[in-house]
């Protein structure tokens, strides 16, 4: 990680997820689930919960915290949106680029057009809020590669690169910019929402459980925690920092974002997650174009796990962990008594991790329950998304299985729908059916893209204590 320091005046603020036990000097929290302990002068300072960096000290302090998850930033300085070039690629839809154009106030804007039928031109686009300046690929040459003609005309300080289906909202750019006053953060995302929440039924699902969406928490970026990735529909990003690395990899057609946002985060770059800022979305809404689309996104996974070894297994725990749900899972009596078998001994083990804290039989159990919940719906997940077509063989042969996987199907399918419900959504079964058919979709693109490349590292669970 790069270690440059945190400027005077910068806050953090512990999650308010987290569990802090023995007077404040034992964390435990952040995604994935660690336990921190700190010195009595550190656990000081955070005092509330909140910690302002003042001196070389609490700058440490505060480094650490974030960089273990269990805290989130605040900062107290901004760059100036005049800092910013906008980056648009366009294929074809000059609709769209109008109507994001008409919101850039005062920035100024490269147009990528990559090889659209009629070509854009300046003079048949809105000028009069922003200053835009077109570049034309004489033939497509993919979103990849248009970002990256736009990153290496910009001069500015930062790049934000905005899909022509958006629509930023009030306030986006200020919001995002503000985590730039931490030197190592190279890039910054808002959270993606529906443009137009639509009444069909497929609409109101996506708008809820779309692909760009990543929730209402904010977090660090990191492969392996509770956001991953970011997608290139909304970003913004150092452009030097961009540039030292090559942008986006021109070769890949689908998940080049996520390929980007690893290189930054292997390189020891930090990224941000800001769902308080929004950008909207035109989301696909009839069924084949949200099909295909969902089916693309599986695609990606085949090319990052080559570029990427071991960053995107279908299933991610213990051993422990994984025998106790898969024997639970099972439904058998003697299943059930291996499950709890296993979770009396991961207790155990734990809890000597905590000898000397206060209460570390409870903070044992917790962690440990926590570990076999998640497990259970990582694994749910994957048998229904991932993991689908051996699924529905092994349901064609048993009718044991058939229980089992209708049971966890319809588990999952509910928790996903409590998950993400929003105002005006859909029920549980319709949701639940939806998420069944993505997740169809998404696994359906996997296999392909697995049985394209002749590489199954895709598909390989990743076991880790």
């Amino acid at each position: 990680m790069r270690q440059a320091r945190l400027p005077d005046g910068f806050g953090i603020r512990i999650d308010p997820k987290v569990r802090t036990y023995s007077g404040g000097r034992v964390l435990i929290g952040g995604s994935p689930t660690r336990m921190l302990k700190l010195a009595p002068n550190a656990a000081a300072m955070i005092g509330d919960g909140y910690l302002e960096v003042v001196d070389p000290q609490s700058a440490v302090v505060a480094r650490r915290l974030l960089d273990s998850g269990v805290a989130n930033p605040r900062p107290m300085s901004t760059p100036s949106p005049s800092d910013v070039t906008v980056v648009v690629p366009v294929r074809d839809n000059t609709a769209g680029l109008t109507r994001l154009l008409a919101v850039l106030r005062g920035l100024d804007v490269i147009v990528v057009d990559d090889g659209s039928e009629v070509p854009v031109t300046e003079s048949t686009l809105p000028n009069d809020r922003c200053h835009v300046t077109v570049v034309r690929h004489d033939r497509s040459r993919g979103p990849a590669a248009a970002r990256n003609t736009g990153l290496r005309r910009a001069t500015k300080s930062f790049v934000a690169f905005l899909d022509s289906d958006v629509v930023p909202r009030t306030g986006w750019i200020e919001v995002m910019l503000g985590h730039f006053s931490d030197p190592s953060v190279a890039l910054v995302a808002p959270r993606i929402v529906a443009l137009e929440p639509d009444v069909s039924t497929l609409a109101r699902y996506e708008h809820a459980r779309s692909s760009l969406d990543l929730g209402r928490k904010e977090s660090a970026v990191q492969s392996g925690g509770a956001v991953s990735y970011v997608p290139s529909a909304a970003i913004i990003g150092r452009r030097e920092v961009l540039q030292e690395f090559g942008g986006f990899d021109e070769t890949m057609h689908v998940a080049e974002d996520v390929d980007l946002c690893w290189r930054l985060q292997e390189n020891g770059w930090r990224l941000r997650y800001e769902p308080v800022a929004h950008v909207a979305h035109d989301h696909r809404v009839t069924f084949g174009d949200w099909f295909g689309r969902k089916k693309f996104y599986g695609t990606g996974a085949a090319p990052l796990a080559e570029r990427h070894a071991g960053m995107v297994p279908p299933v991610s725990m213990s051993p422990w962990t994984l025998f106790a749900c898969l024997a639970a899972a099972s439904g058998t009596r003697f299943g059930l008594l291996g499950a709890l078998a296993t979770l009396v001994t991961m207790l155990f083990r734990l809890r000597r991790l905590f000898t000397g804290l206060d209460q570390p039989t409870r903070i044992a159990a917790v962690l440990t329950a926590q570990g076999f919940v998640a497990g259970m719906w990582q694994l749910a997940s994957a048998l229904c998304r991932h993991y689908w077509p051996i699924t529905l063989l092994a349901v064609l042969l048993s009718s044991r299985i058939r229980r089992v996987a209708l049971t966890l199907a319809v588990a999952e399918g509910v928790a996903d729908w409590v998950t993400h419900r929003e105002p005006g959504g859909l029920g549980p079964v319709r949701h639940t059916v939806f998420k069944r058919v993505d997740d169809l979709a998404y696994g359906t693109g996997l296999w392909q893209g697995a049985i394209e490349s002749r590489d199954v590292e895709a598909l390989k669970p990743r076991l880790k204590s």
